[in-house]
């Protein structure tokens, strides 16, 4: 990316443009239409002018995207840790300039390191594979968390995912409350993306992680439930099943981790006794 950058506010990012589309039918119709498709767009990633990487995103929430990849990947503790956050257009993409406070800064040059990034990949440019471990185990034990606060969010879910309900094409991360109301929800085309999105709004609105549970339309691996943890949640409930190595991970950590999440049943990876059944306190 060349050294020549726009400004540009979030509005005018869009996450979706129509394309023109002709769908076949097996029996044999033809049909012309207009389709919404996600937009995915290369997002340079630098703290101040340090570049630290390149991740393909959809334009949308990069400013929470920034605060949560930041938290997650062990570059910030906290909102205090950053000044200001800028998008700027280039003629290959965009350029996500993040400006840390000058310890922090410091502290992030001394640790430096390159990613690669990929829609499927969280860990893409490691070269060392004590970084893979960030997260923390907590003191005190996991909460306890009610089915029917479970399957209230699987339920509510869908309709609270609007570029997906258009598009079919991006992941979700939803923040539910206790009781399983559905509070925020960020999307993207990569799953690591969307939950680092979600992670973001919320430190930024100064939400507590143990006020209620991460709800994911992905599969659990390994880097979901470690940003999760880093993030201080800990209950993760996946759309699809976990890794062998995401559930040793959450087991390490004591996470609780459900999988296989549908609406008439949850698999309980770890944490099973955490669970309550409906009806009960």
């Amino acid at each position: 990316m060349n050294d020549k950058c726009d400004p540009l506010s979030q509005e005018e990012l869009p996450a979706r443009r129509a394309a023109a589309t002709r769908t076949f039918t097996f029996a044999g119709a033809v049909a012309d239409g207009l389709r919404s498709v996600a937009i995915e767009r290369p997002v340079q990633v630098s703290y101040g002018d340090v570049p630290f990487g390149v991740m393909m995103l959809t334009p949308e929430d990069l400013e929470d995207f920034a605060f949560g990849f930041s938290l997650t990947e062990g570059v910030i503790d906290g909102v205090s840790d950053v000044r200001a956050v800028t998008i700027a257009a280039e003629t290959e993409g965009l350029r996500l300039r993040i400006d840390l406070t000058g310890a922090k800064l410091h502290a992030h040059l001394a640790r430096k390191r390159a990613l690669s990034g990929r829609t499927s990949c969280g860990l893409c440019g490691i070269e060392d594979l004590s970084s893979l471990v960030r997260a923390t185990s907590a003191r005190e034990p996991a909460p306890r968390v009610n089915l029917g606060a479970i399957r209230r969010a699987l339920q509510d879910l869908e309709t609270r995912q609007p570029l997906n309900n258009e598009t079919h094409a991006v992941h979700g991360a939803a923040w539910c409350g206790r009781d399983g109301a559905i509070l925020q929800v960020r999307e993207d085309v990569g799953r690591h993306n969307a939950l680092d999105k979600l992670i973001g709004a919320l430190v930024r609105s100064g939400i507590s992680p143990e006020a209620g549970f991460l709800l994911i339309t992905s599969r659990a691996s390994f880097e979901m439930v470690e940003k999760a943890a880093t993030f201080g949640c800990r209950t993760l409930v996946a759309i699809s099943a976990p890794t062998a190595l995401a559930l040793d991970r959450a087991a390490a950590l004591d996470l609780t981790l459900v999988g296989i999440a549908r609406r008439d049943a949850v698999t309980v990876f770890h944490g099973a006794d955490r669970i309550v059944p409906e009806g009960l306190d």
